[in-house]
């Protein structure tokens, strides 16, 4: 069998915080969630992702250190249109998230922005533009 991609998982300082976050770009986790230590969305084409806390991972990695600076993973969300990337984006910063890059009319033709979550992880928002003629 080759292997198949299934699950995205993702180390966090603050599981209230992250769901939170998360929840706001519409991802449902169940209610107490904030107080668990593994944490799993299903999300589009039947793929998960989960969140574990920094201590969940030192319990089989002693050695493990949080990275000092922002990682290179990120995720992108698709938005309905360009419209709600703007929104989305204001609604997030407005909540207190740290928006990295207002929305912008990207040259690949998409309305793209960028925030972190609560641990620094890039999050982008994205619609395609409309076509012009």
């Amino acid at each position: 069998m080759t292997p198949q991609l299934d699950f995205i998982g993702i180390v966090v300082s603050d599981m209230a915080a992250t769901l939170d976050f998360y929840r706001r770009l519409g991802l449902d986790f169940p209610e107490g969630s904030e107080n668990q230590p593994h944490v799993e969305a299903a999300i589009a084409g039947g793929m998960r992702i989960a969140f574990d806390t920094e201590a969940v991972i030192k319990s089989f990695h002693p050695q493990w250190q949080p990275p000092s600076s922002t990682g290179r993973t990120g995720l992108a969300f698709r938005c309905a249109d360009p419209a709600e990337v703007d929104r989305v984006f204001t609604e997030l910063v407005n909540a207190g998230y740290h928006g990295e890059l207002k929305p912008w009319d990207a040259v690949w033709g998409q309305r793209y922005a960028s925030l972190a979550d609560p641990d620094g992880n890039g999050v982008d928002l994205y619609a395609p533009l409309p076509a012009t003629d």
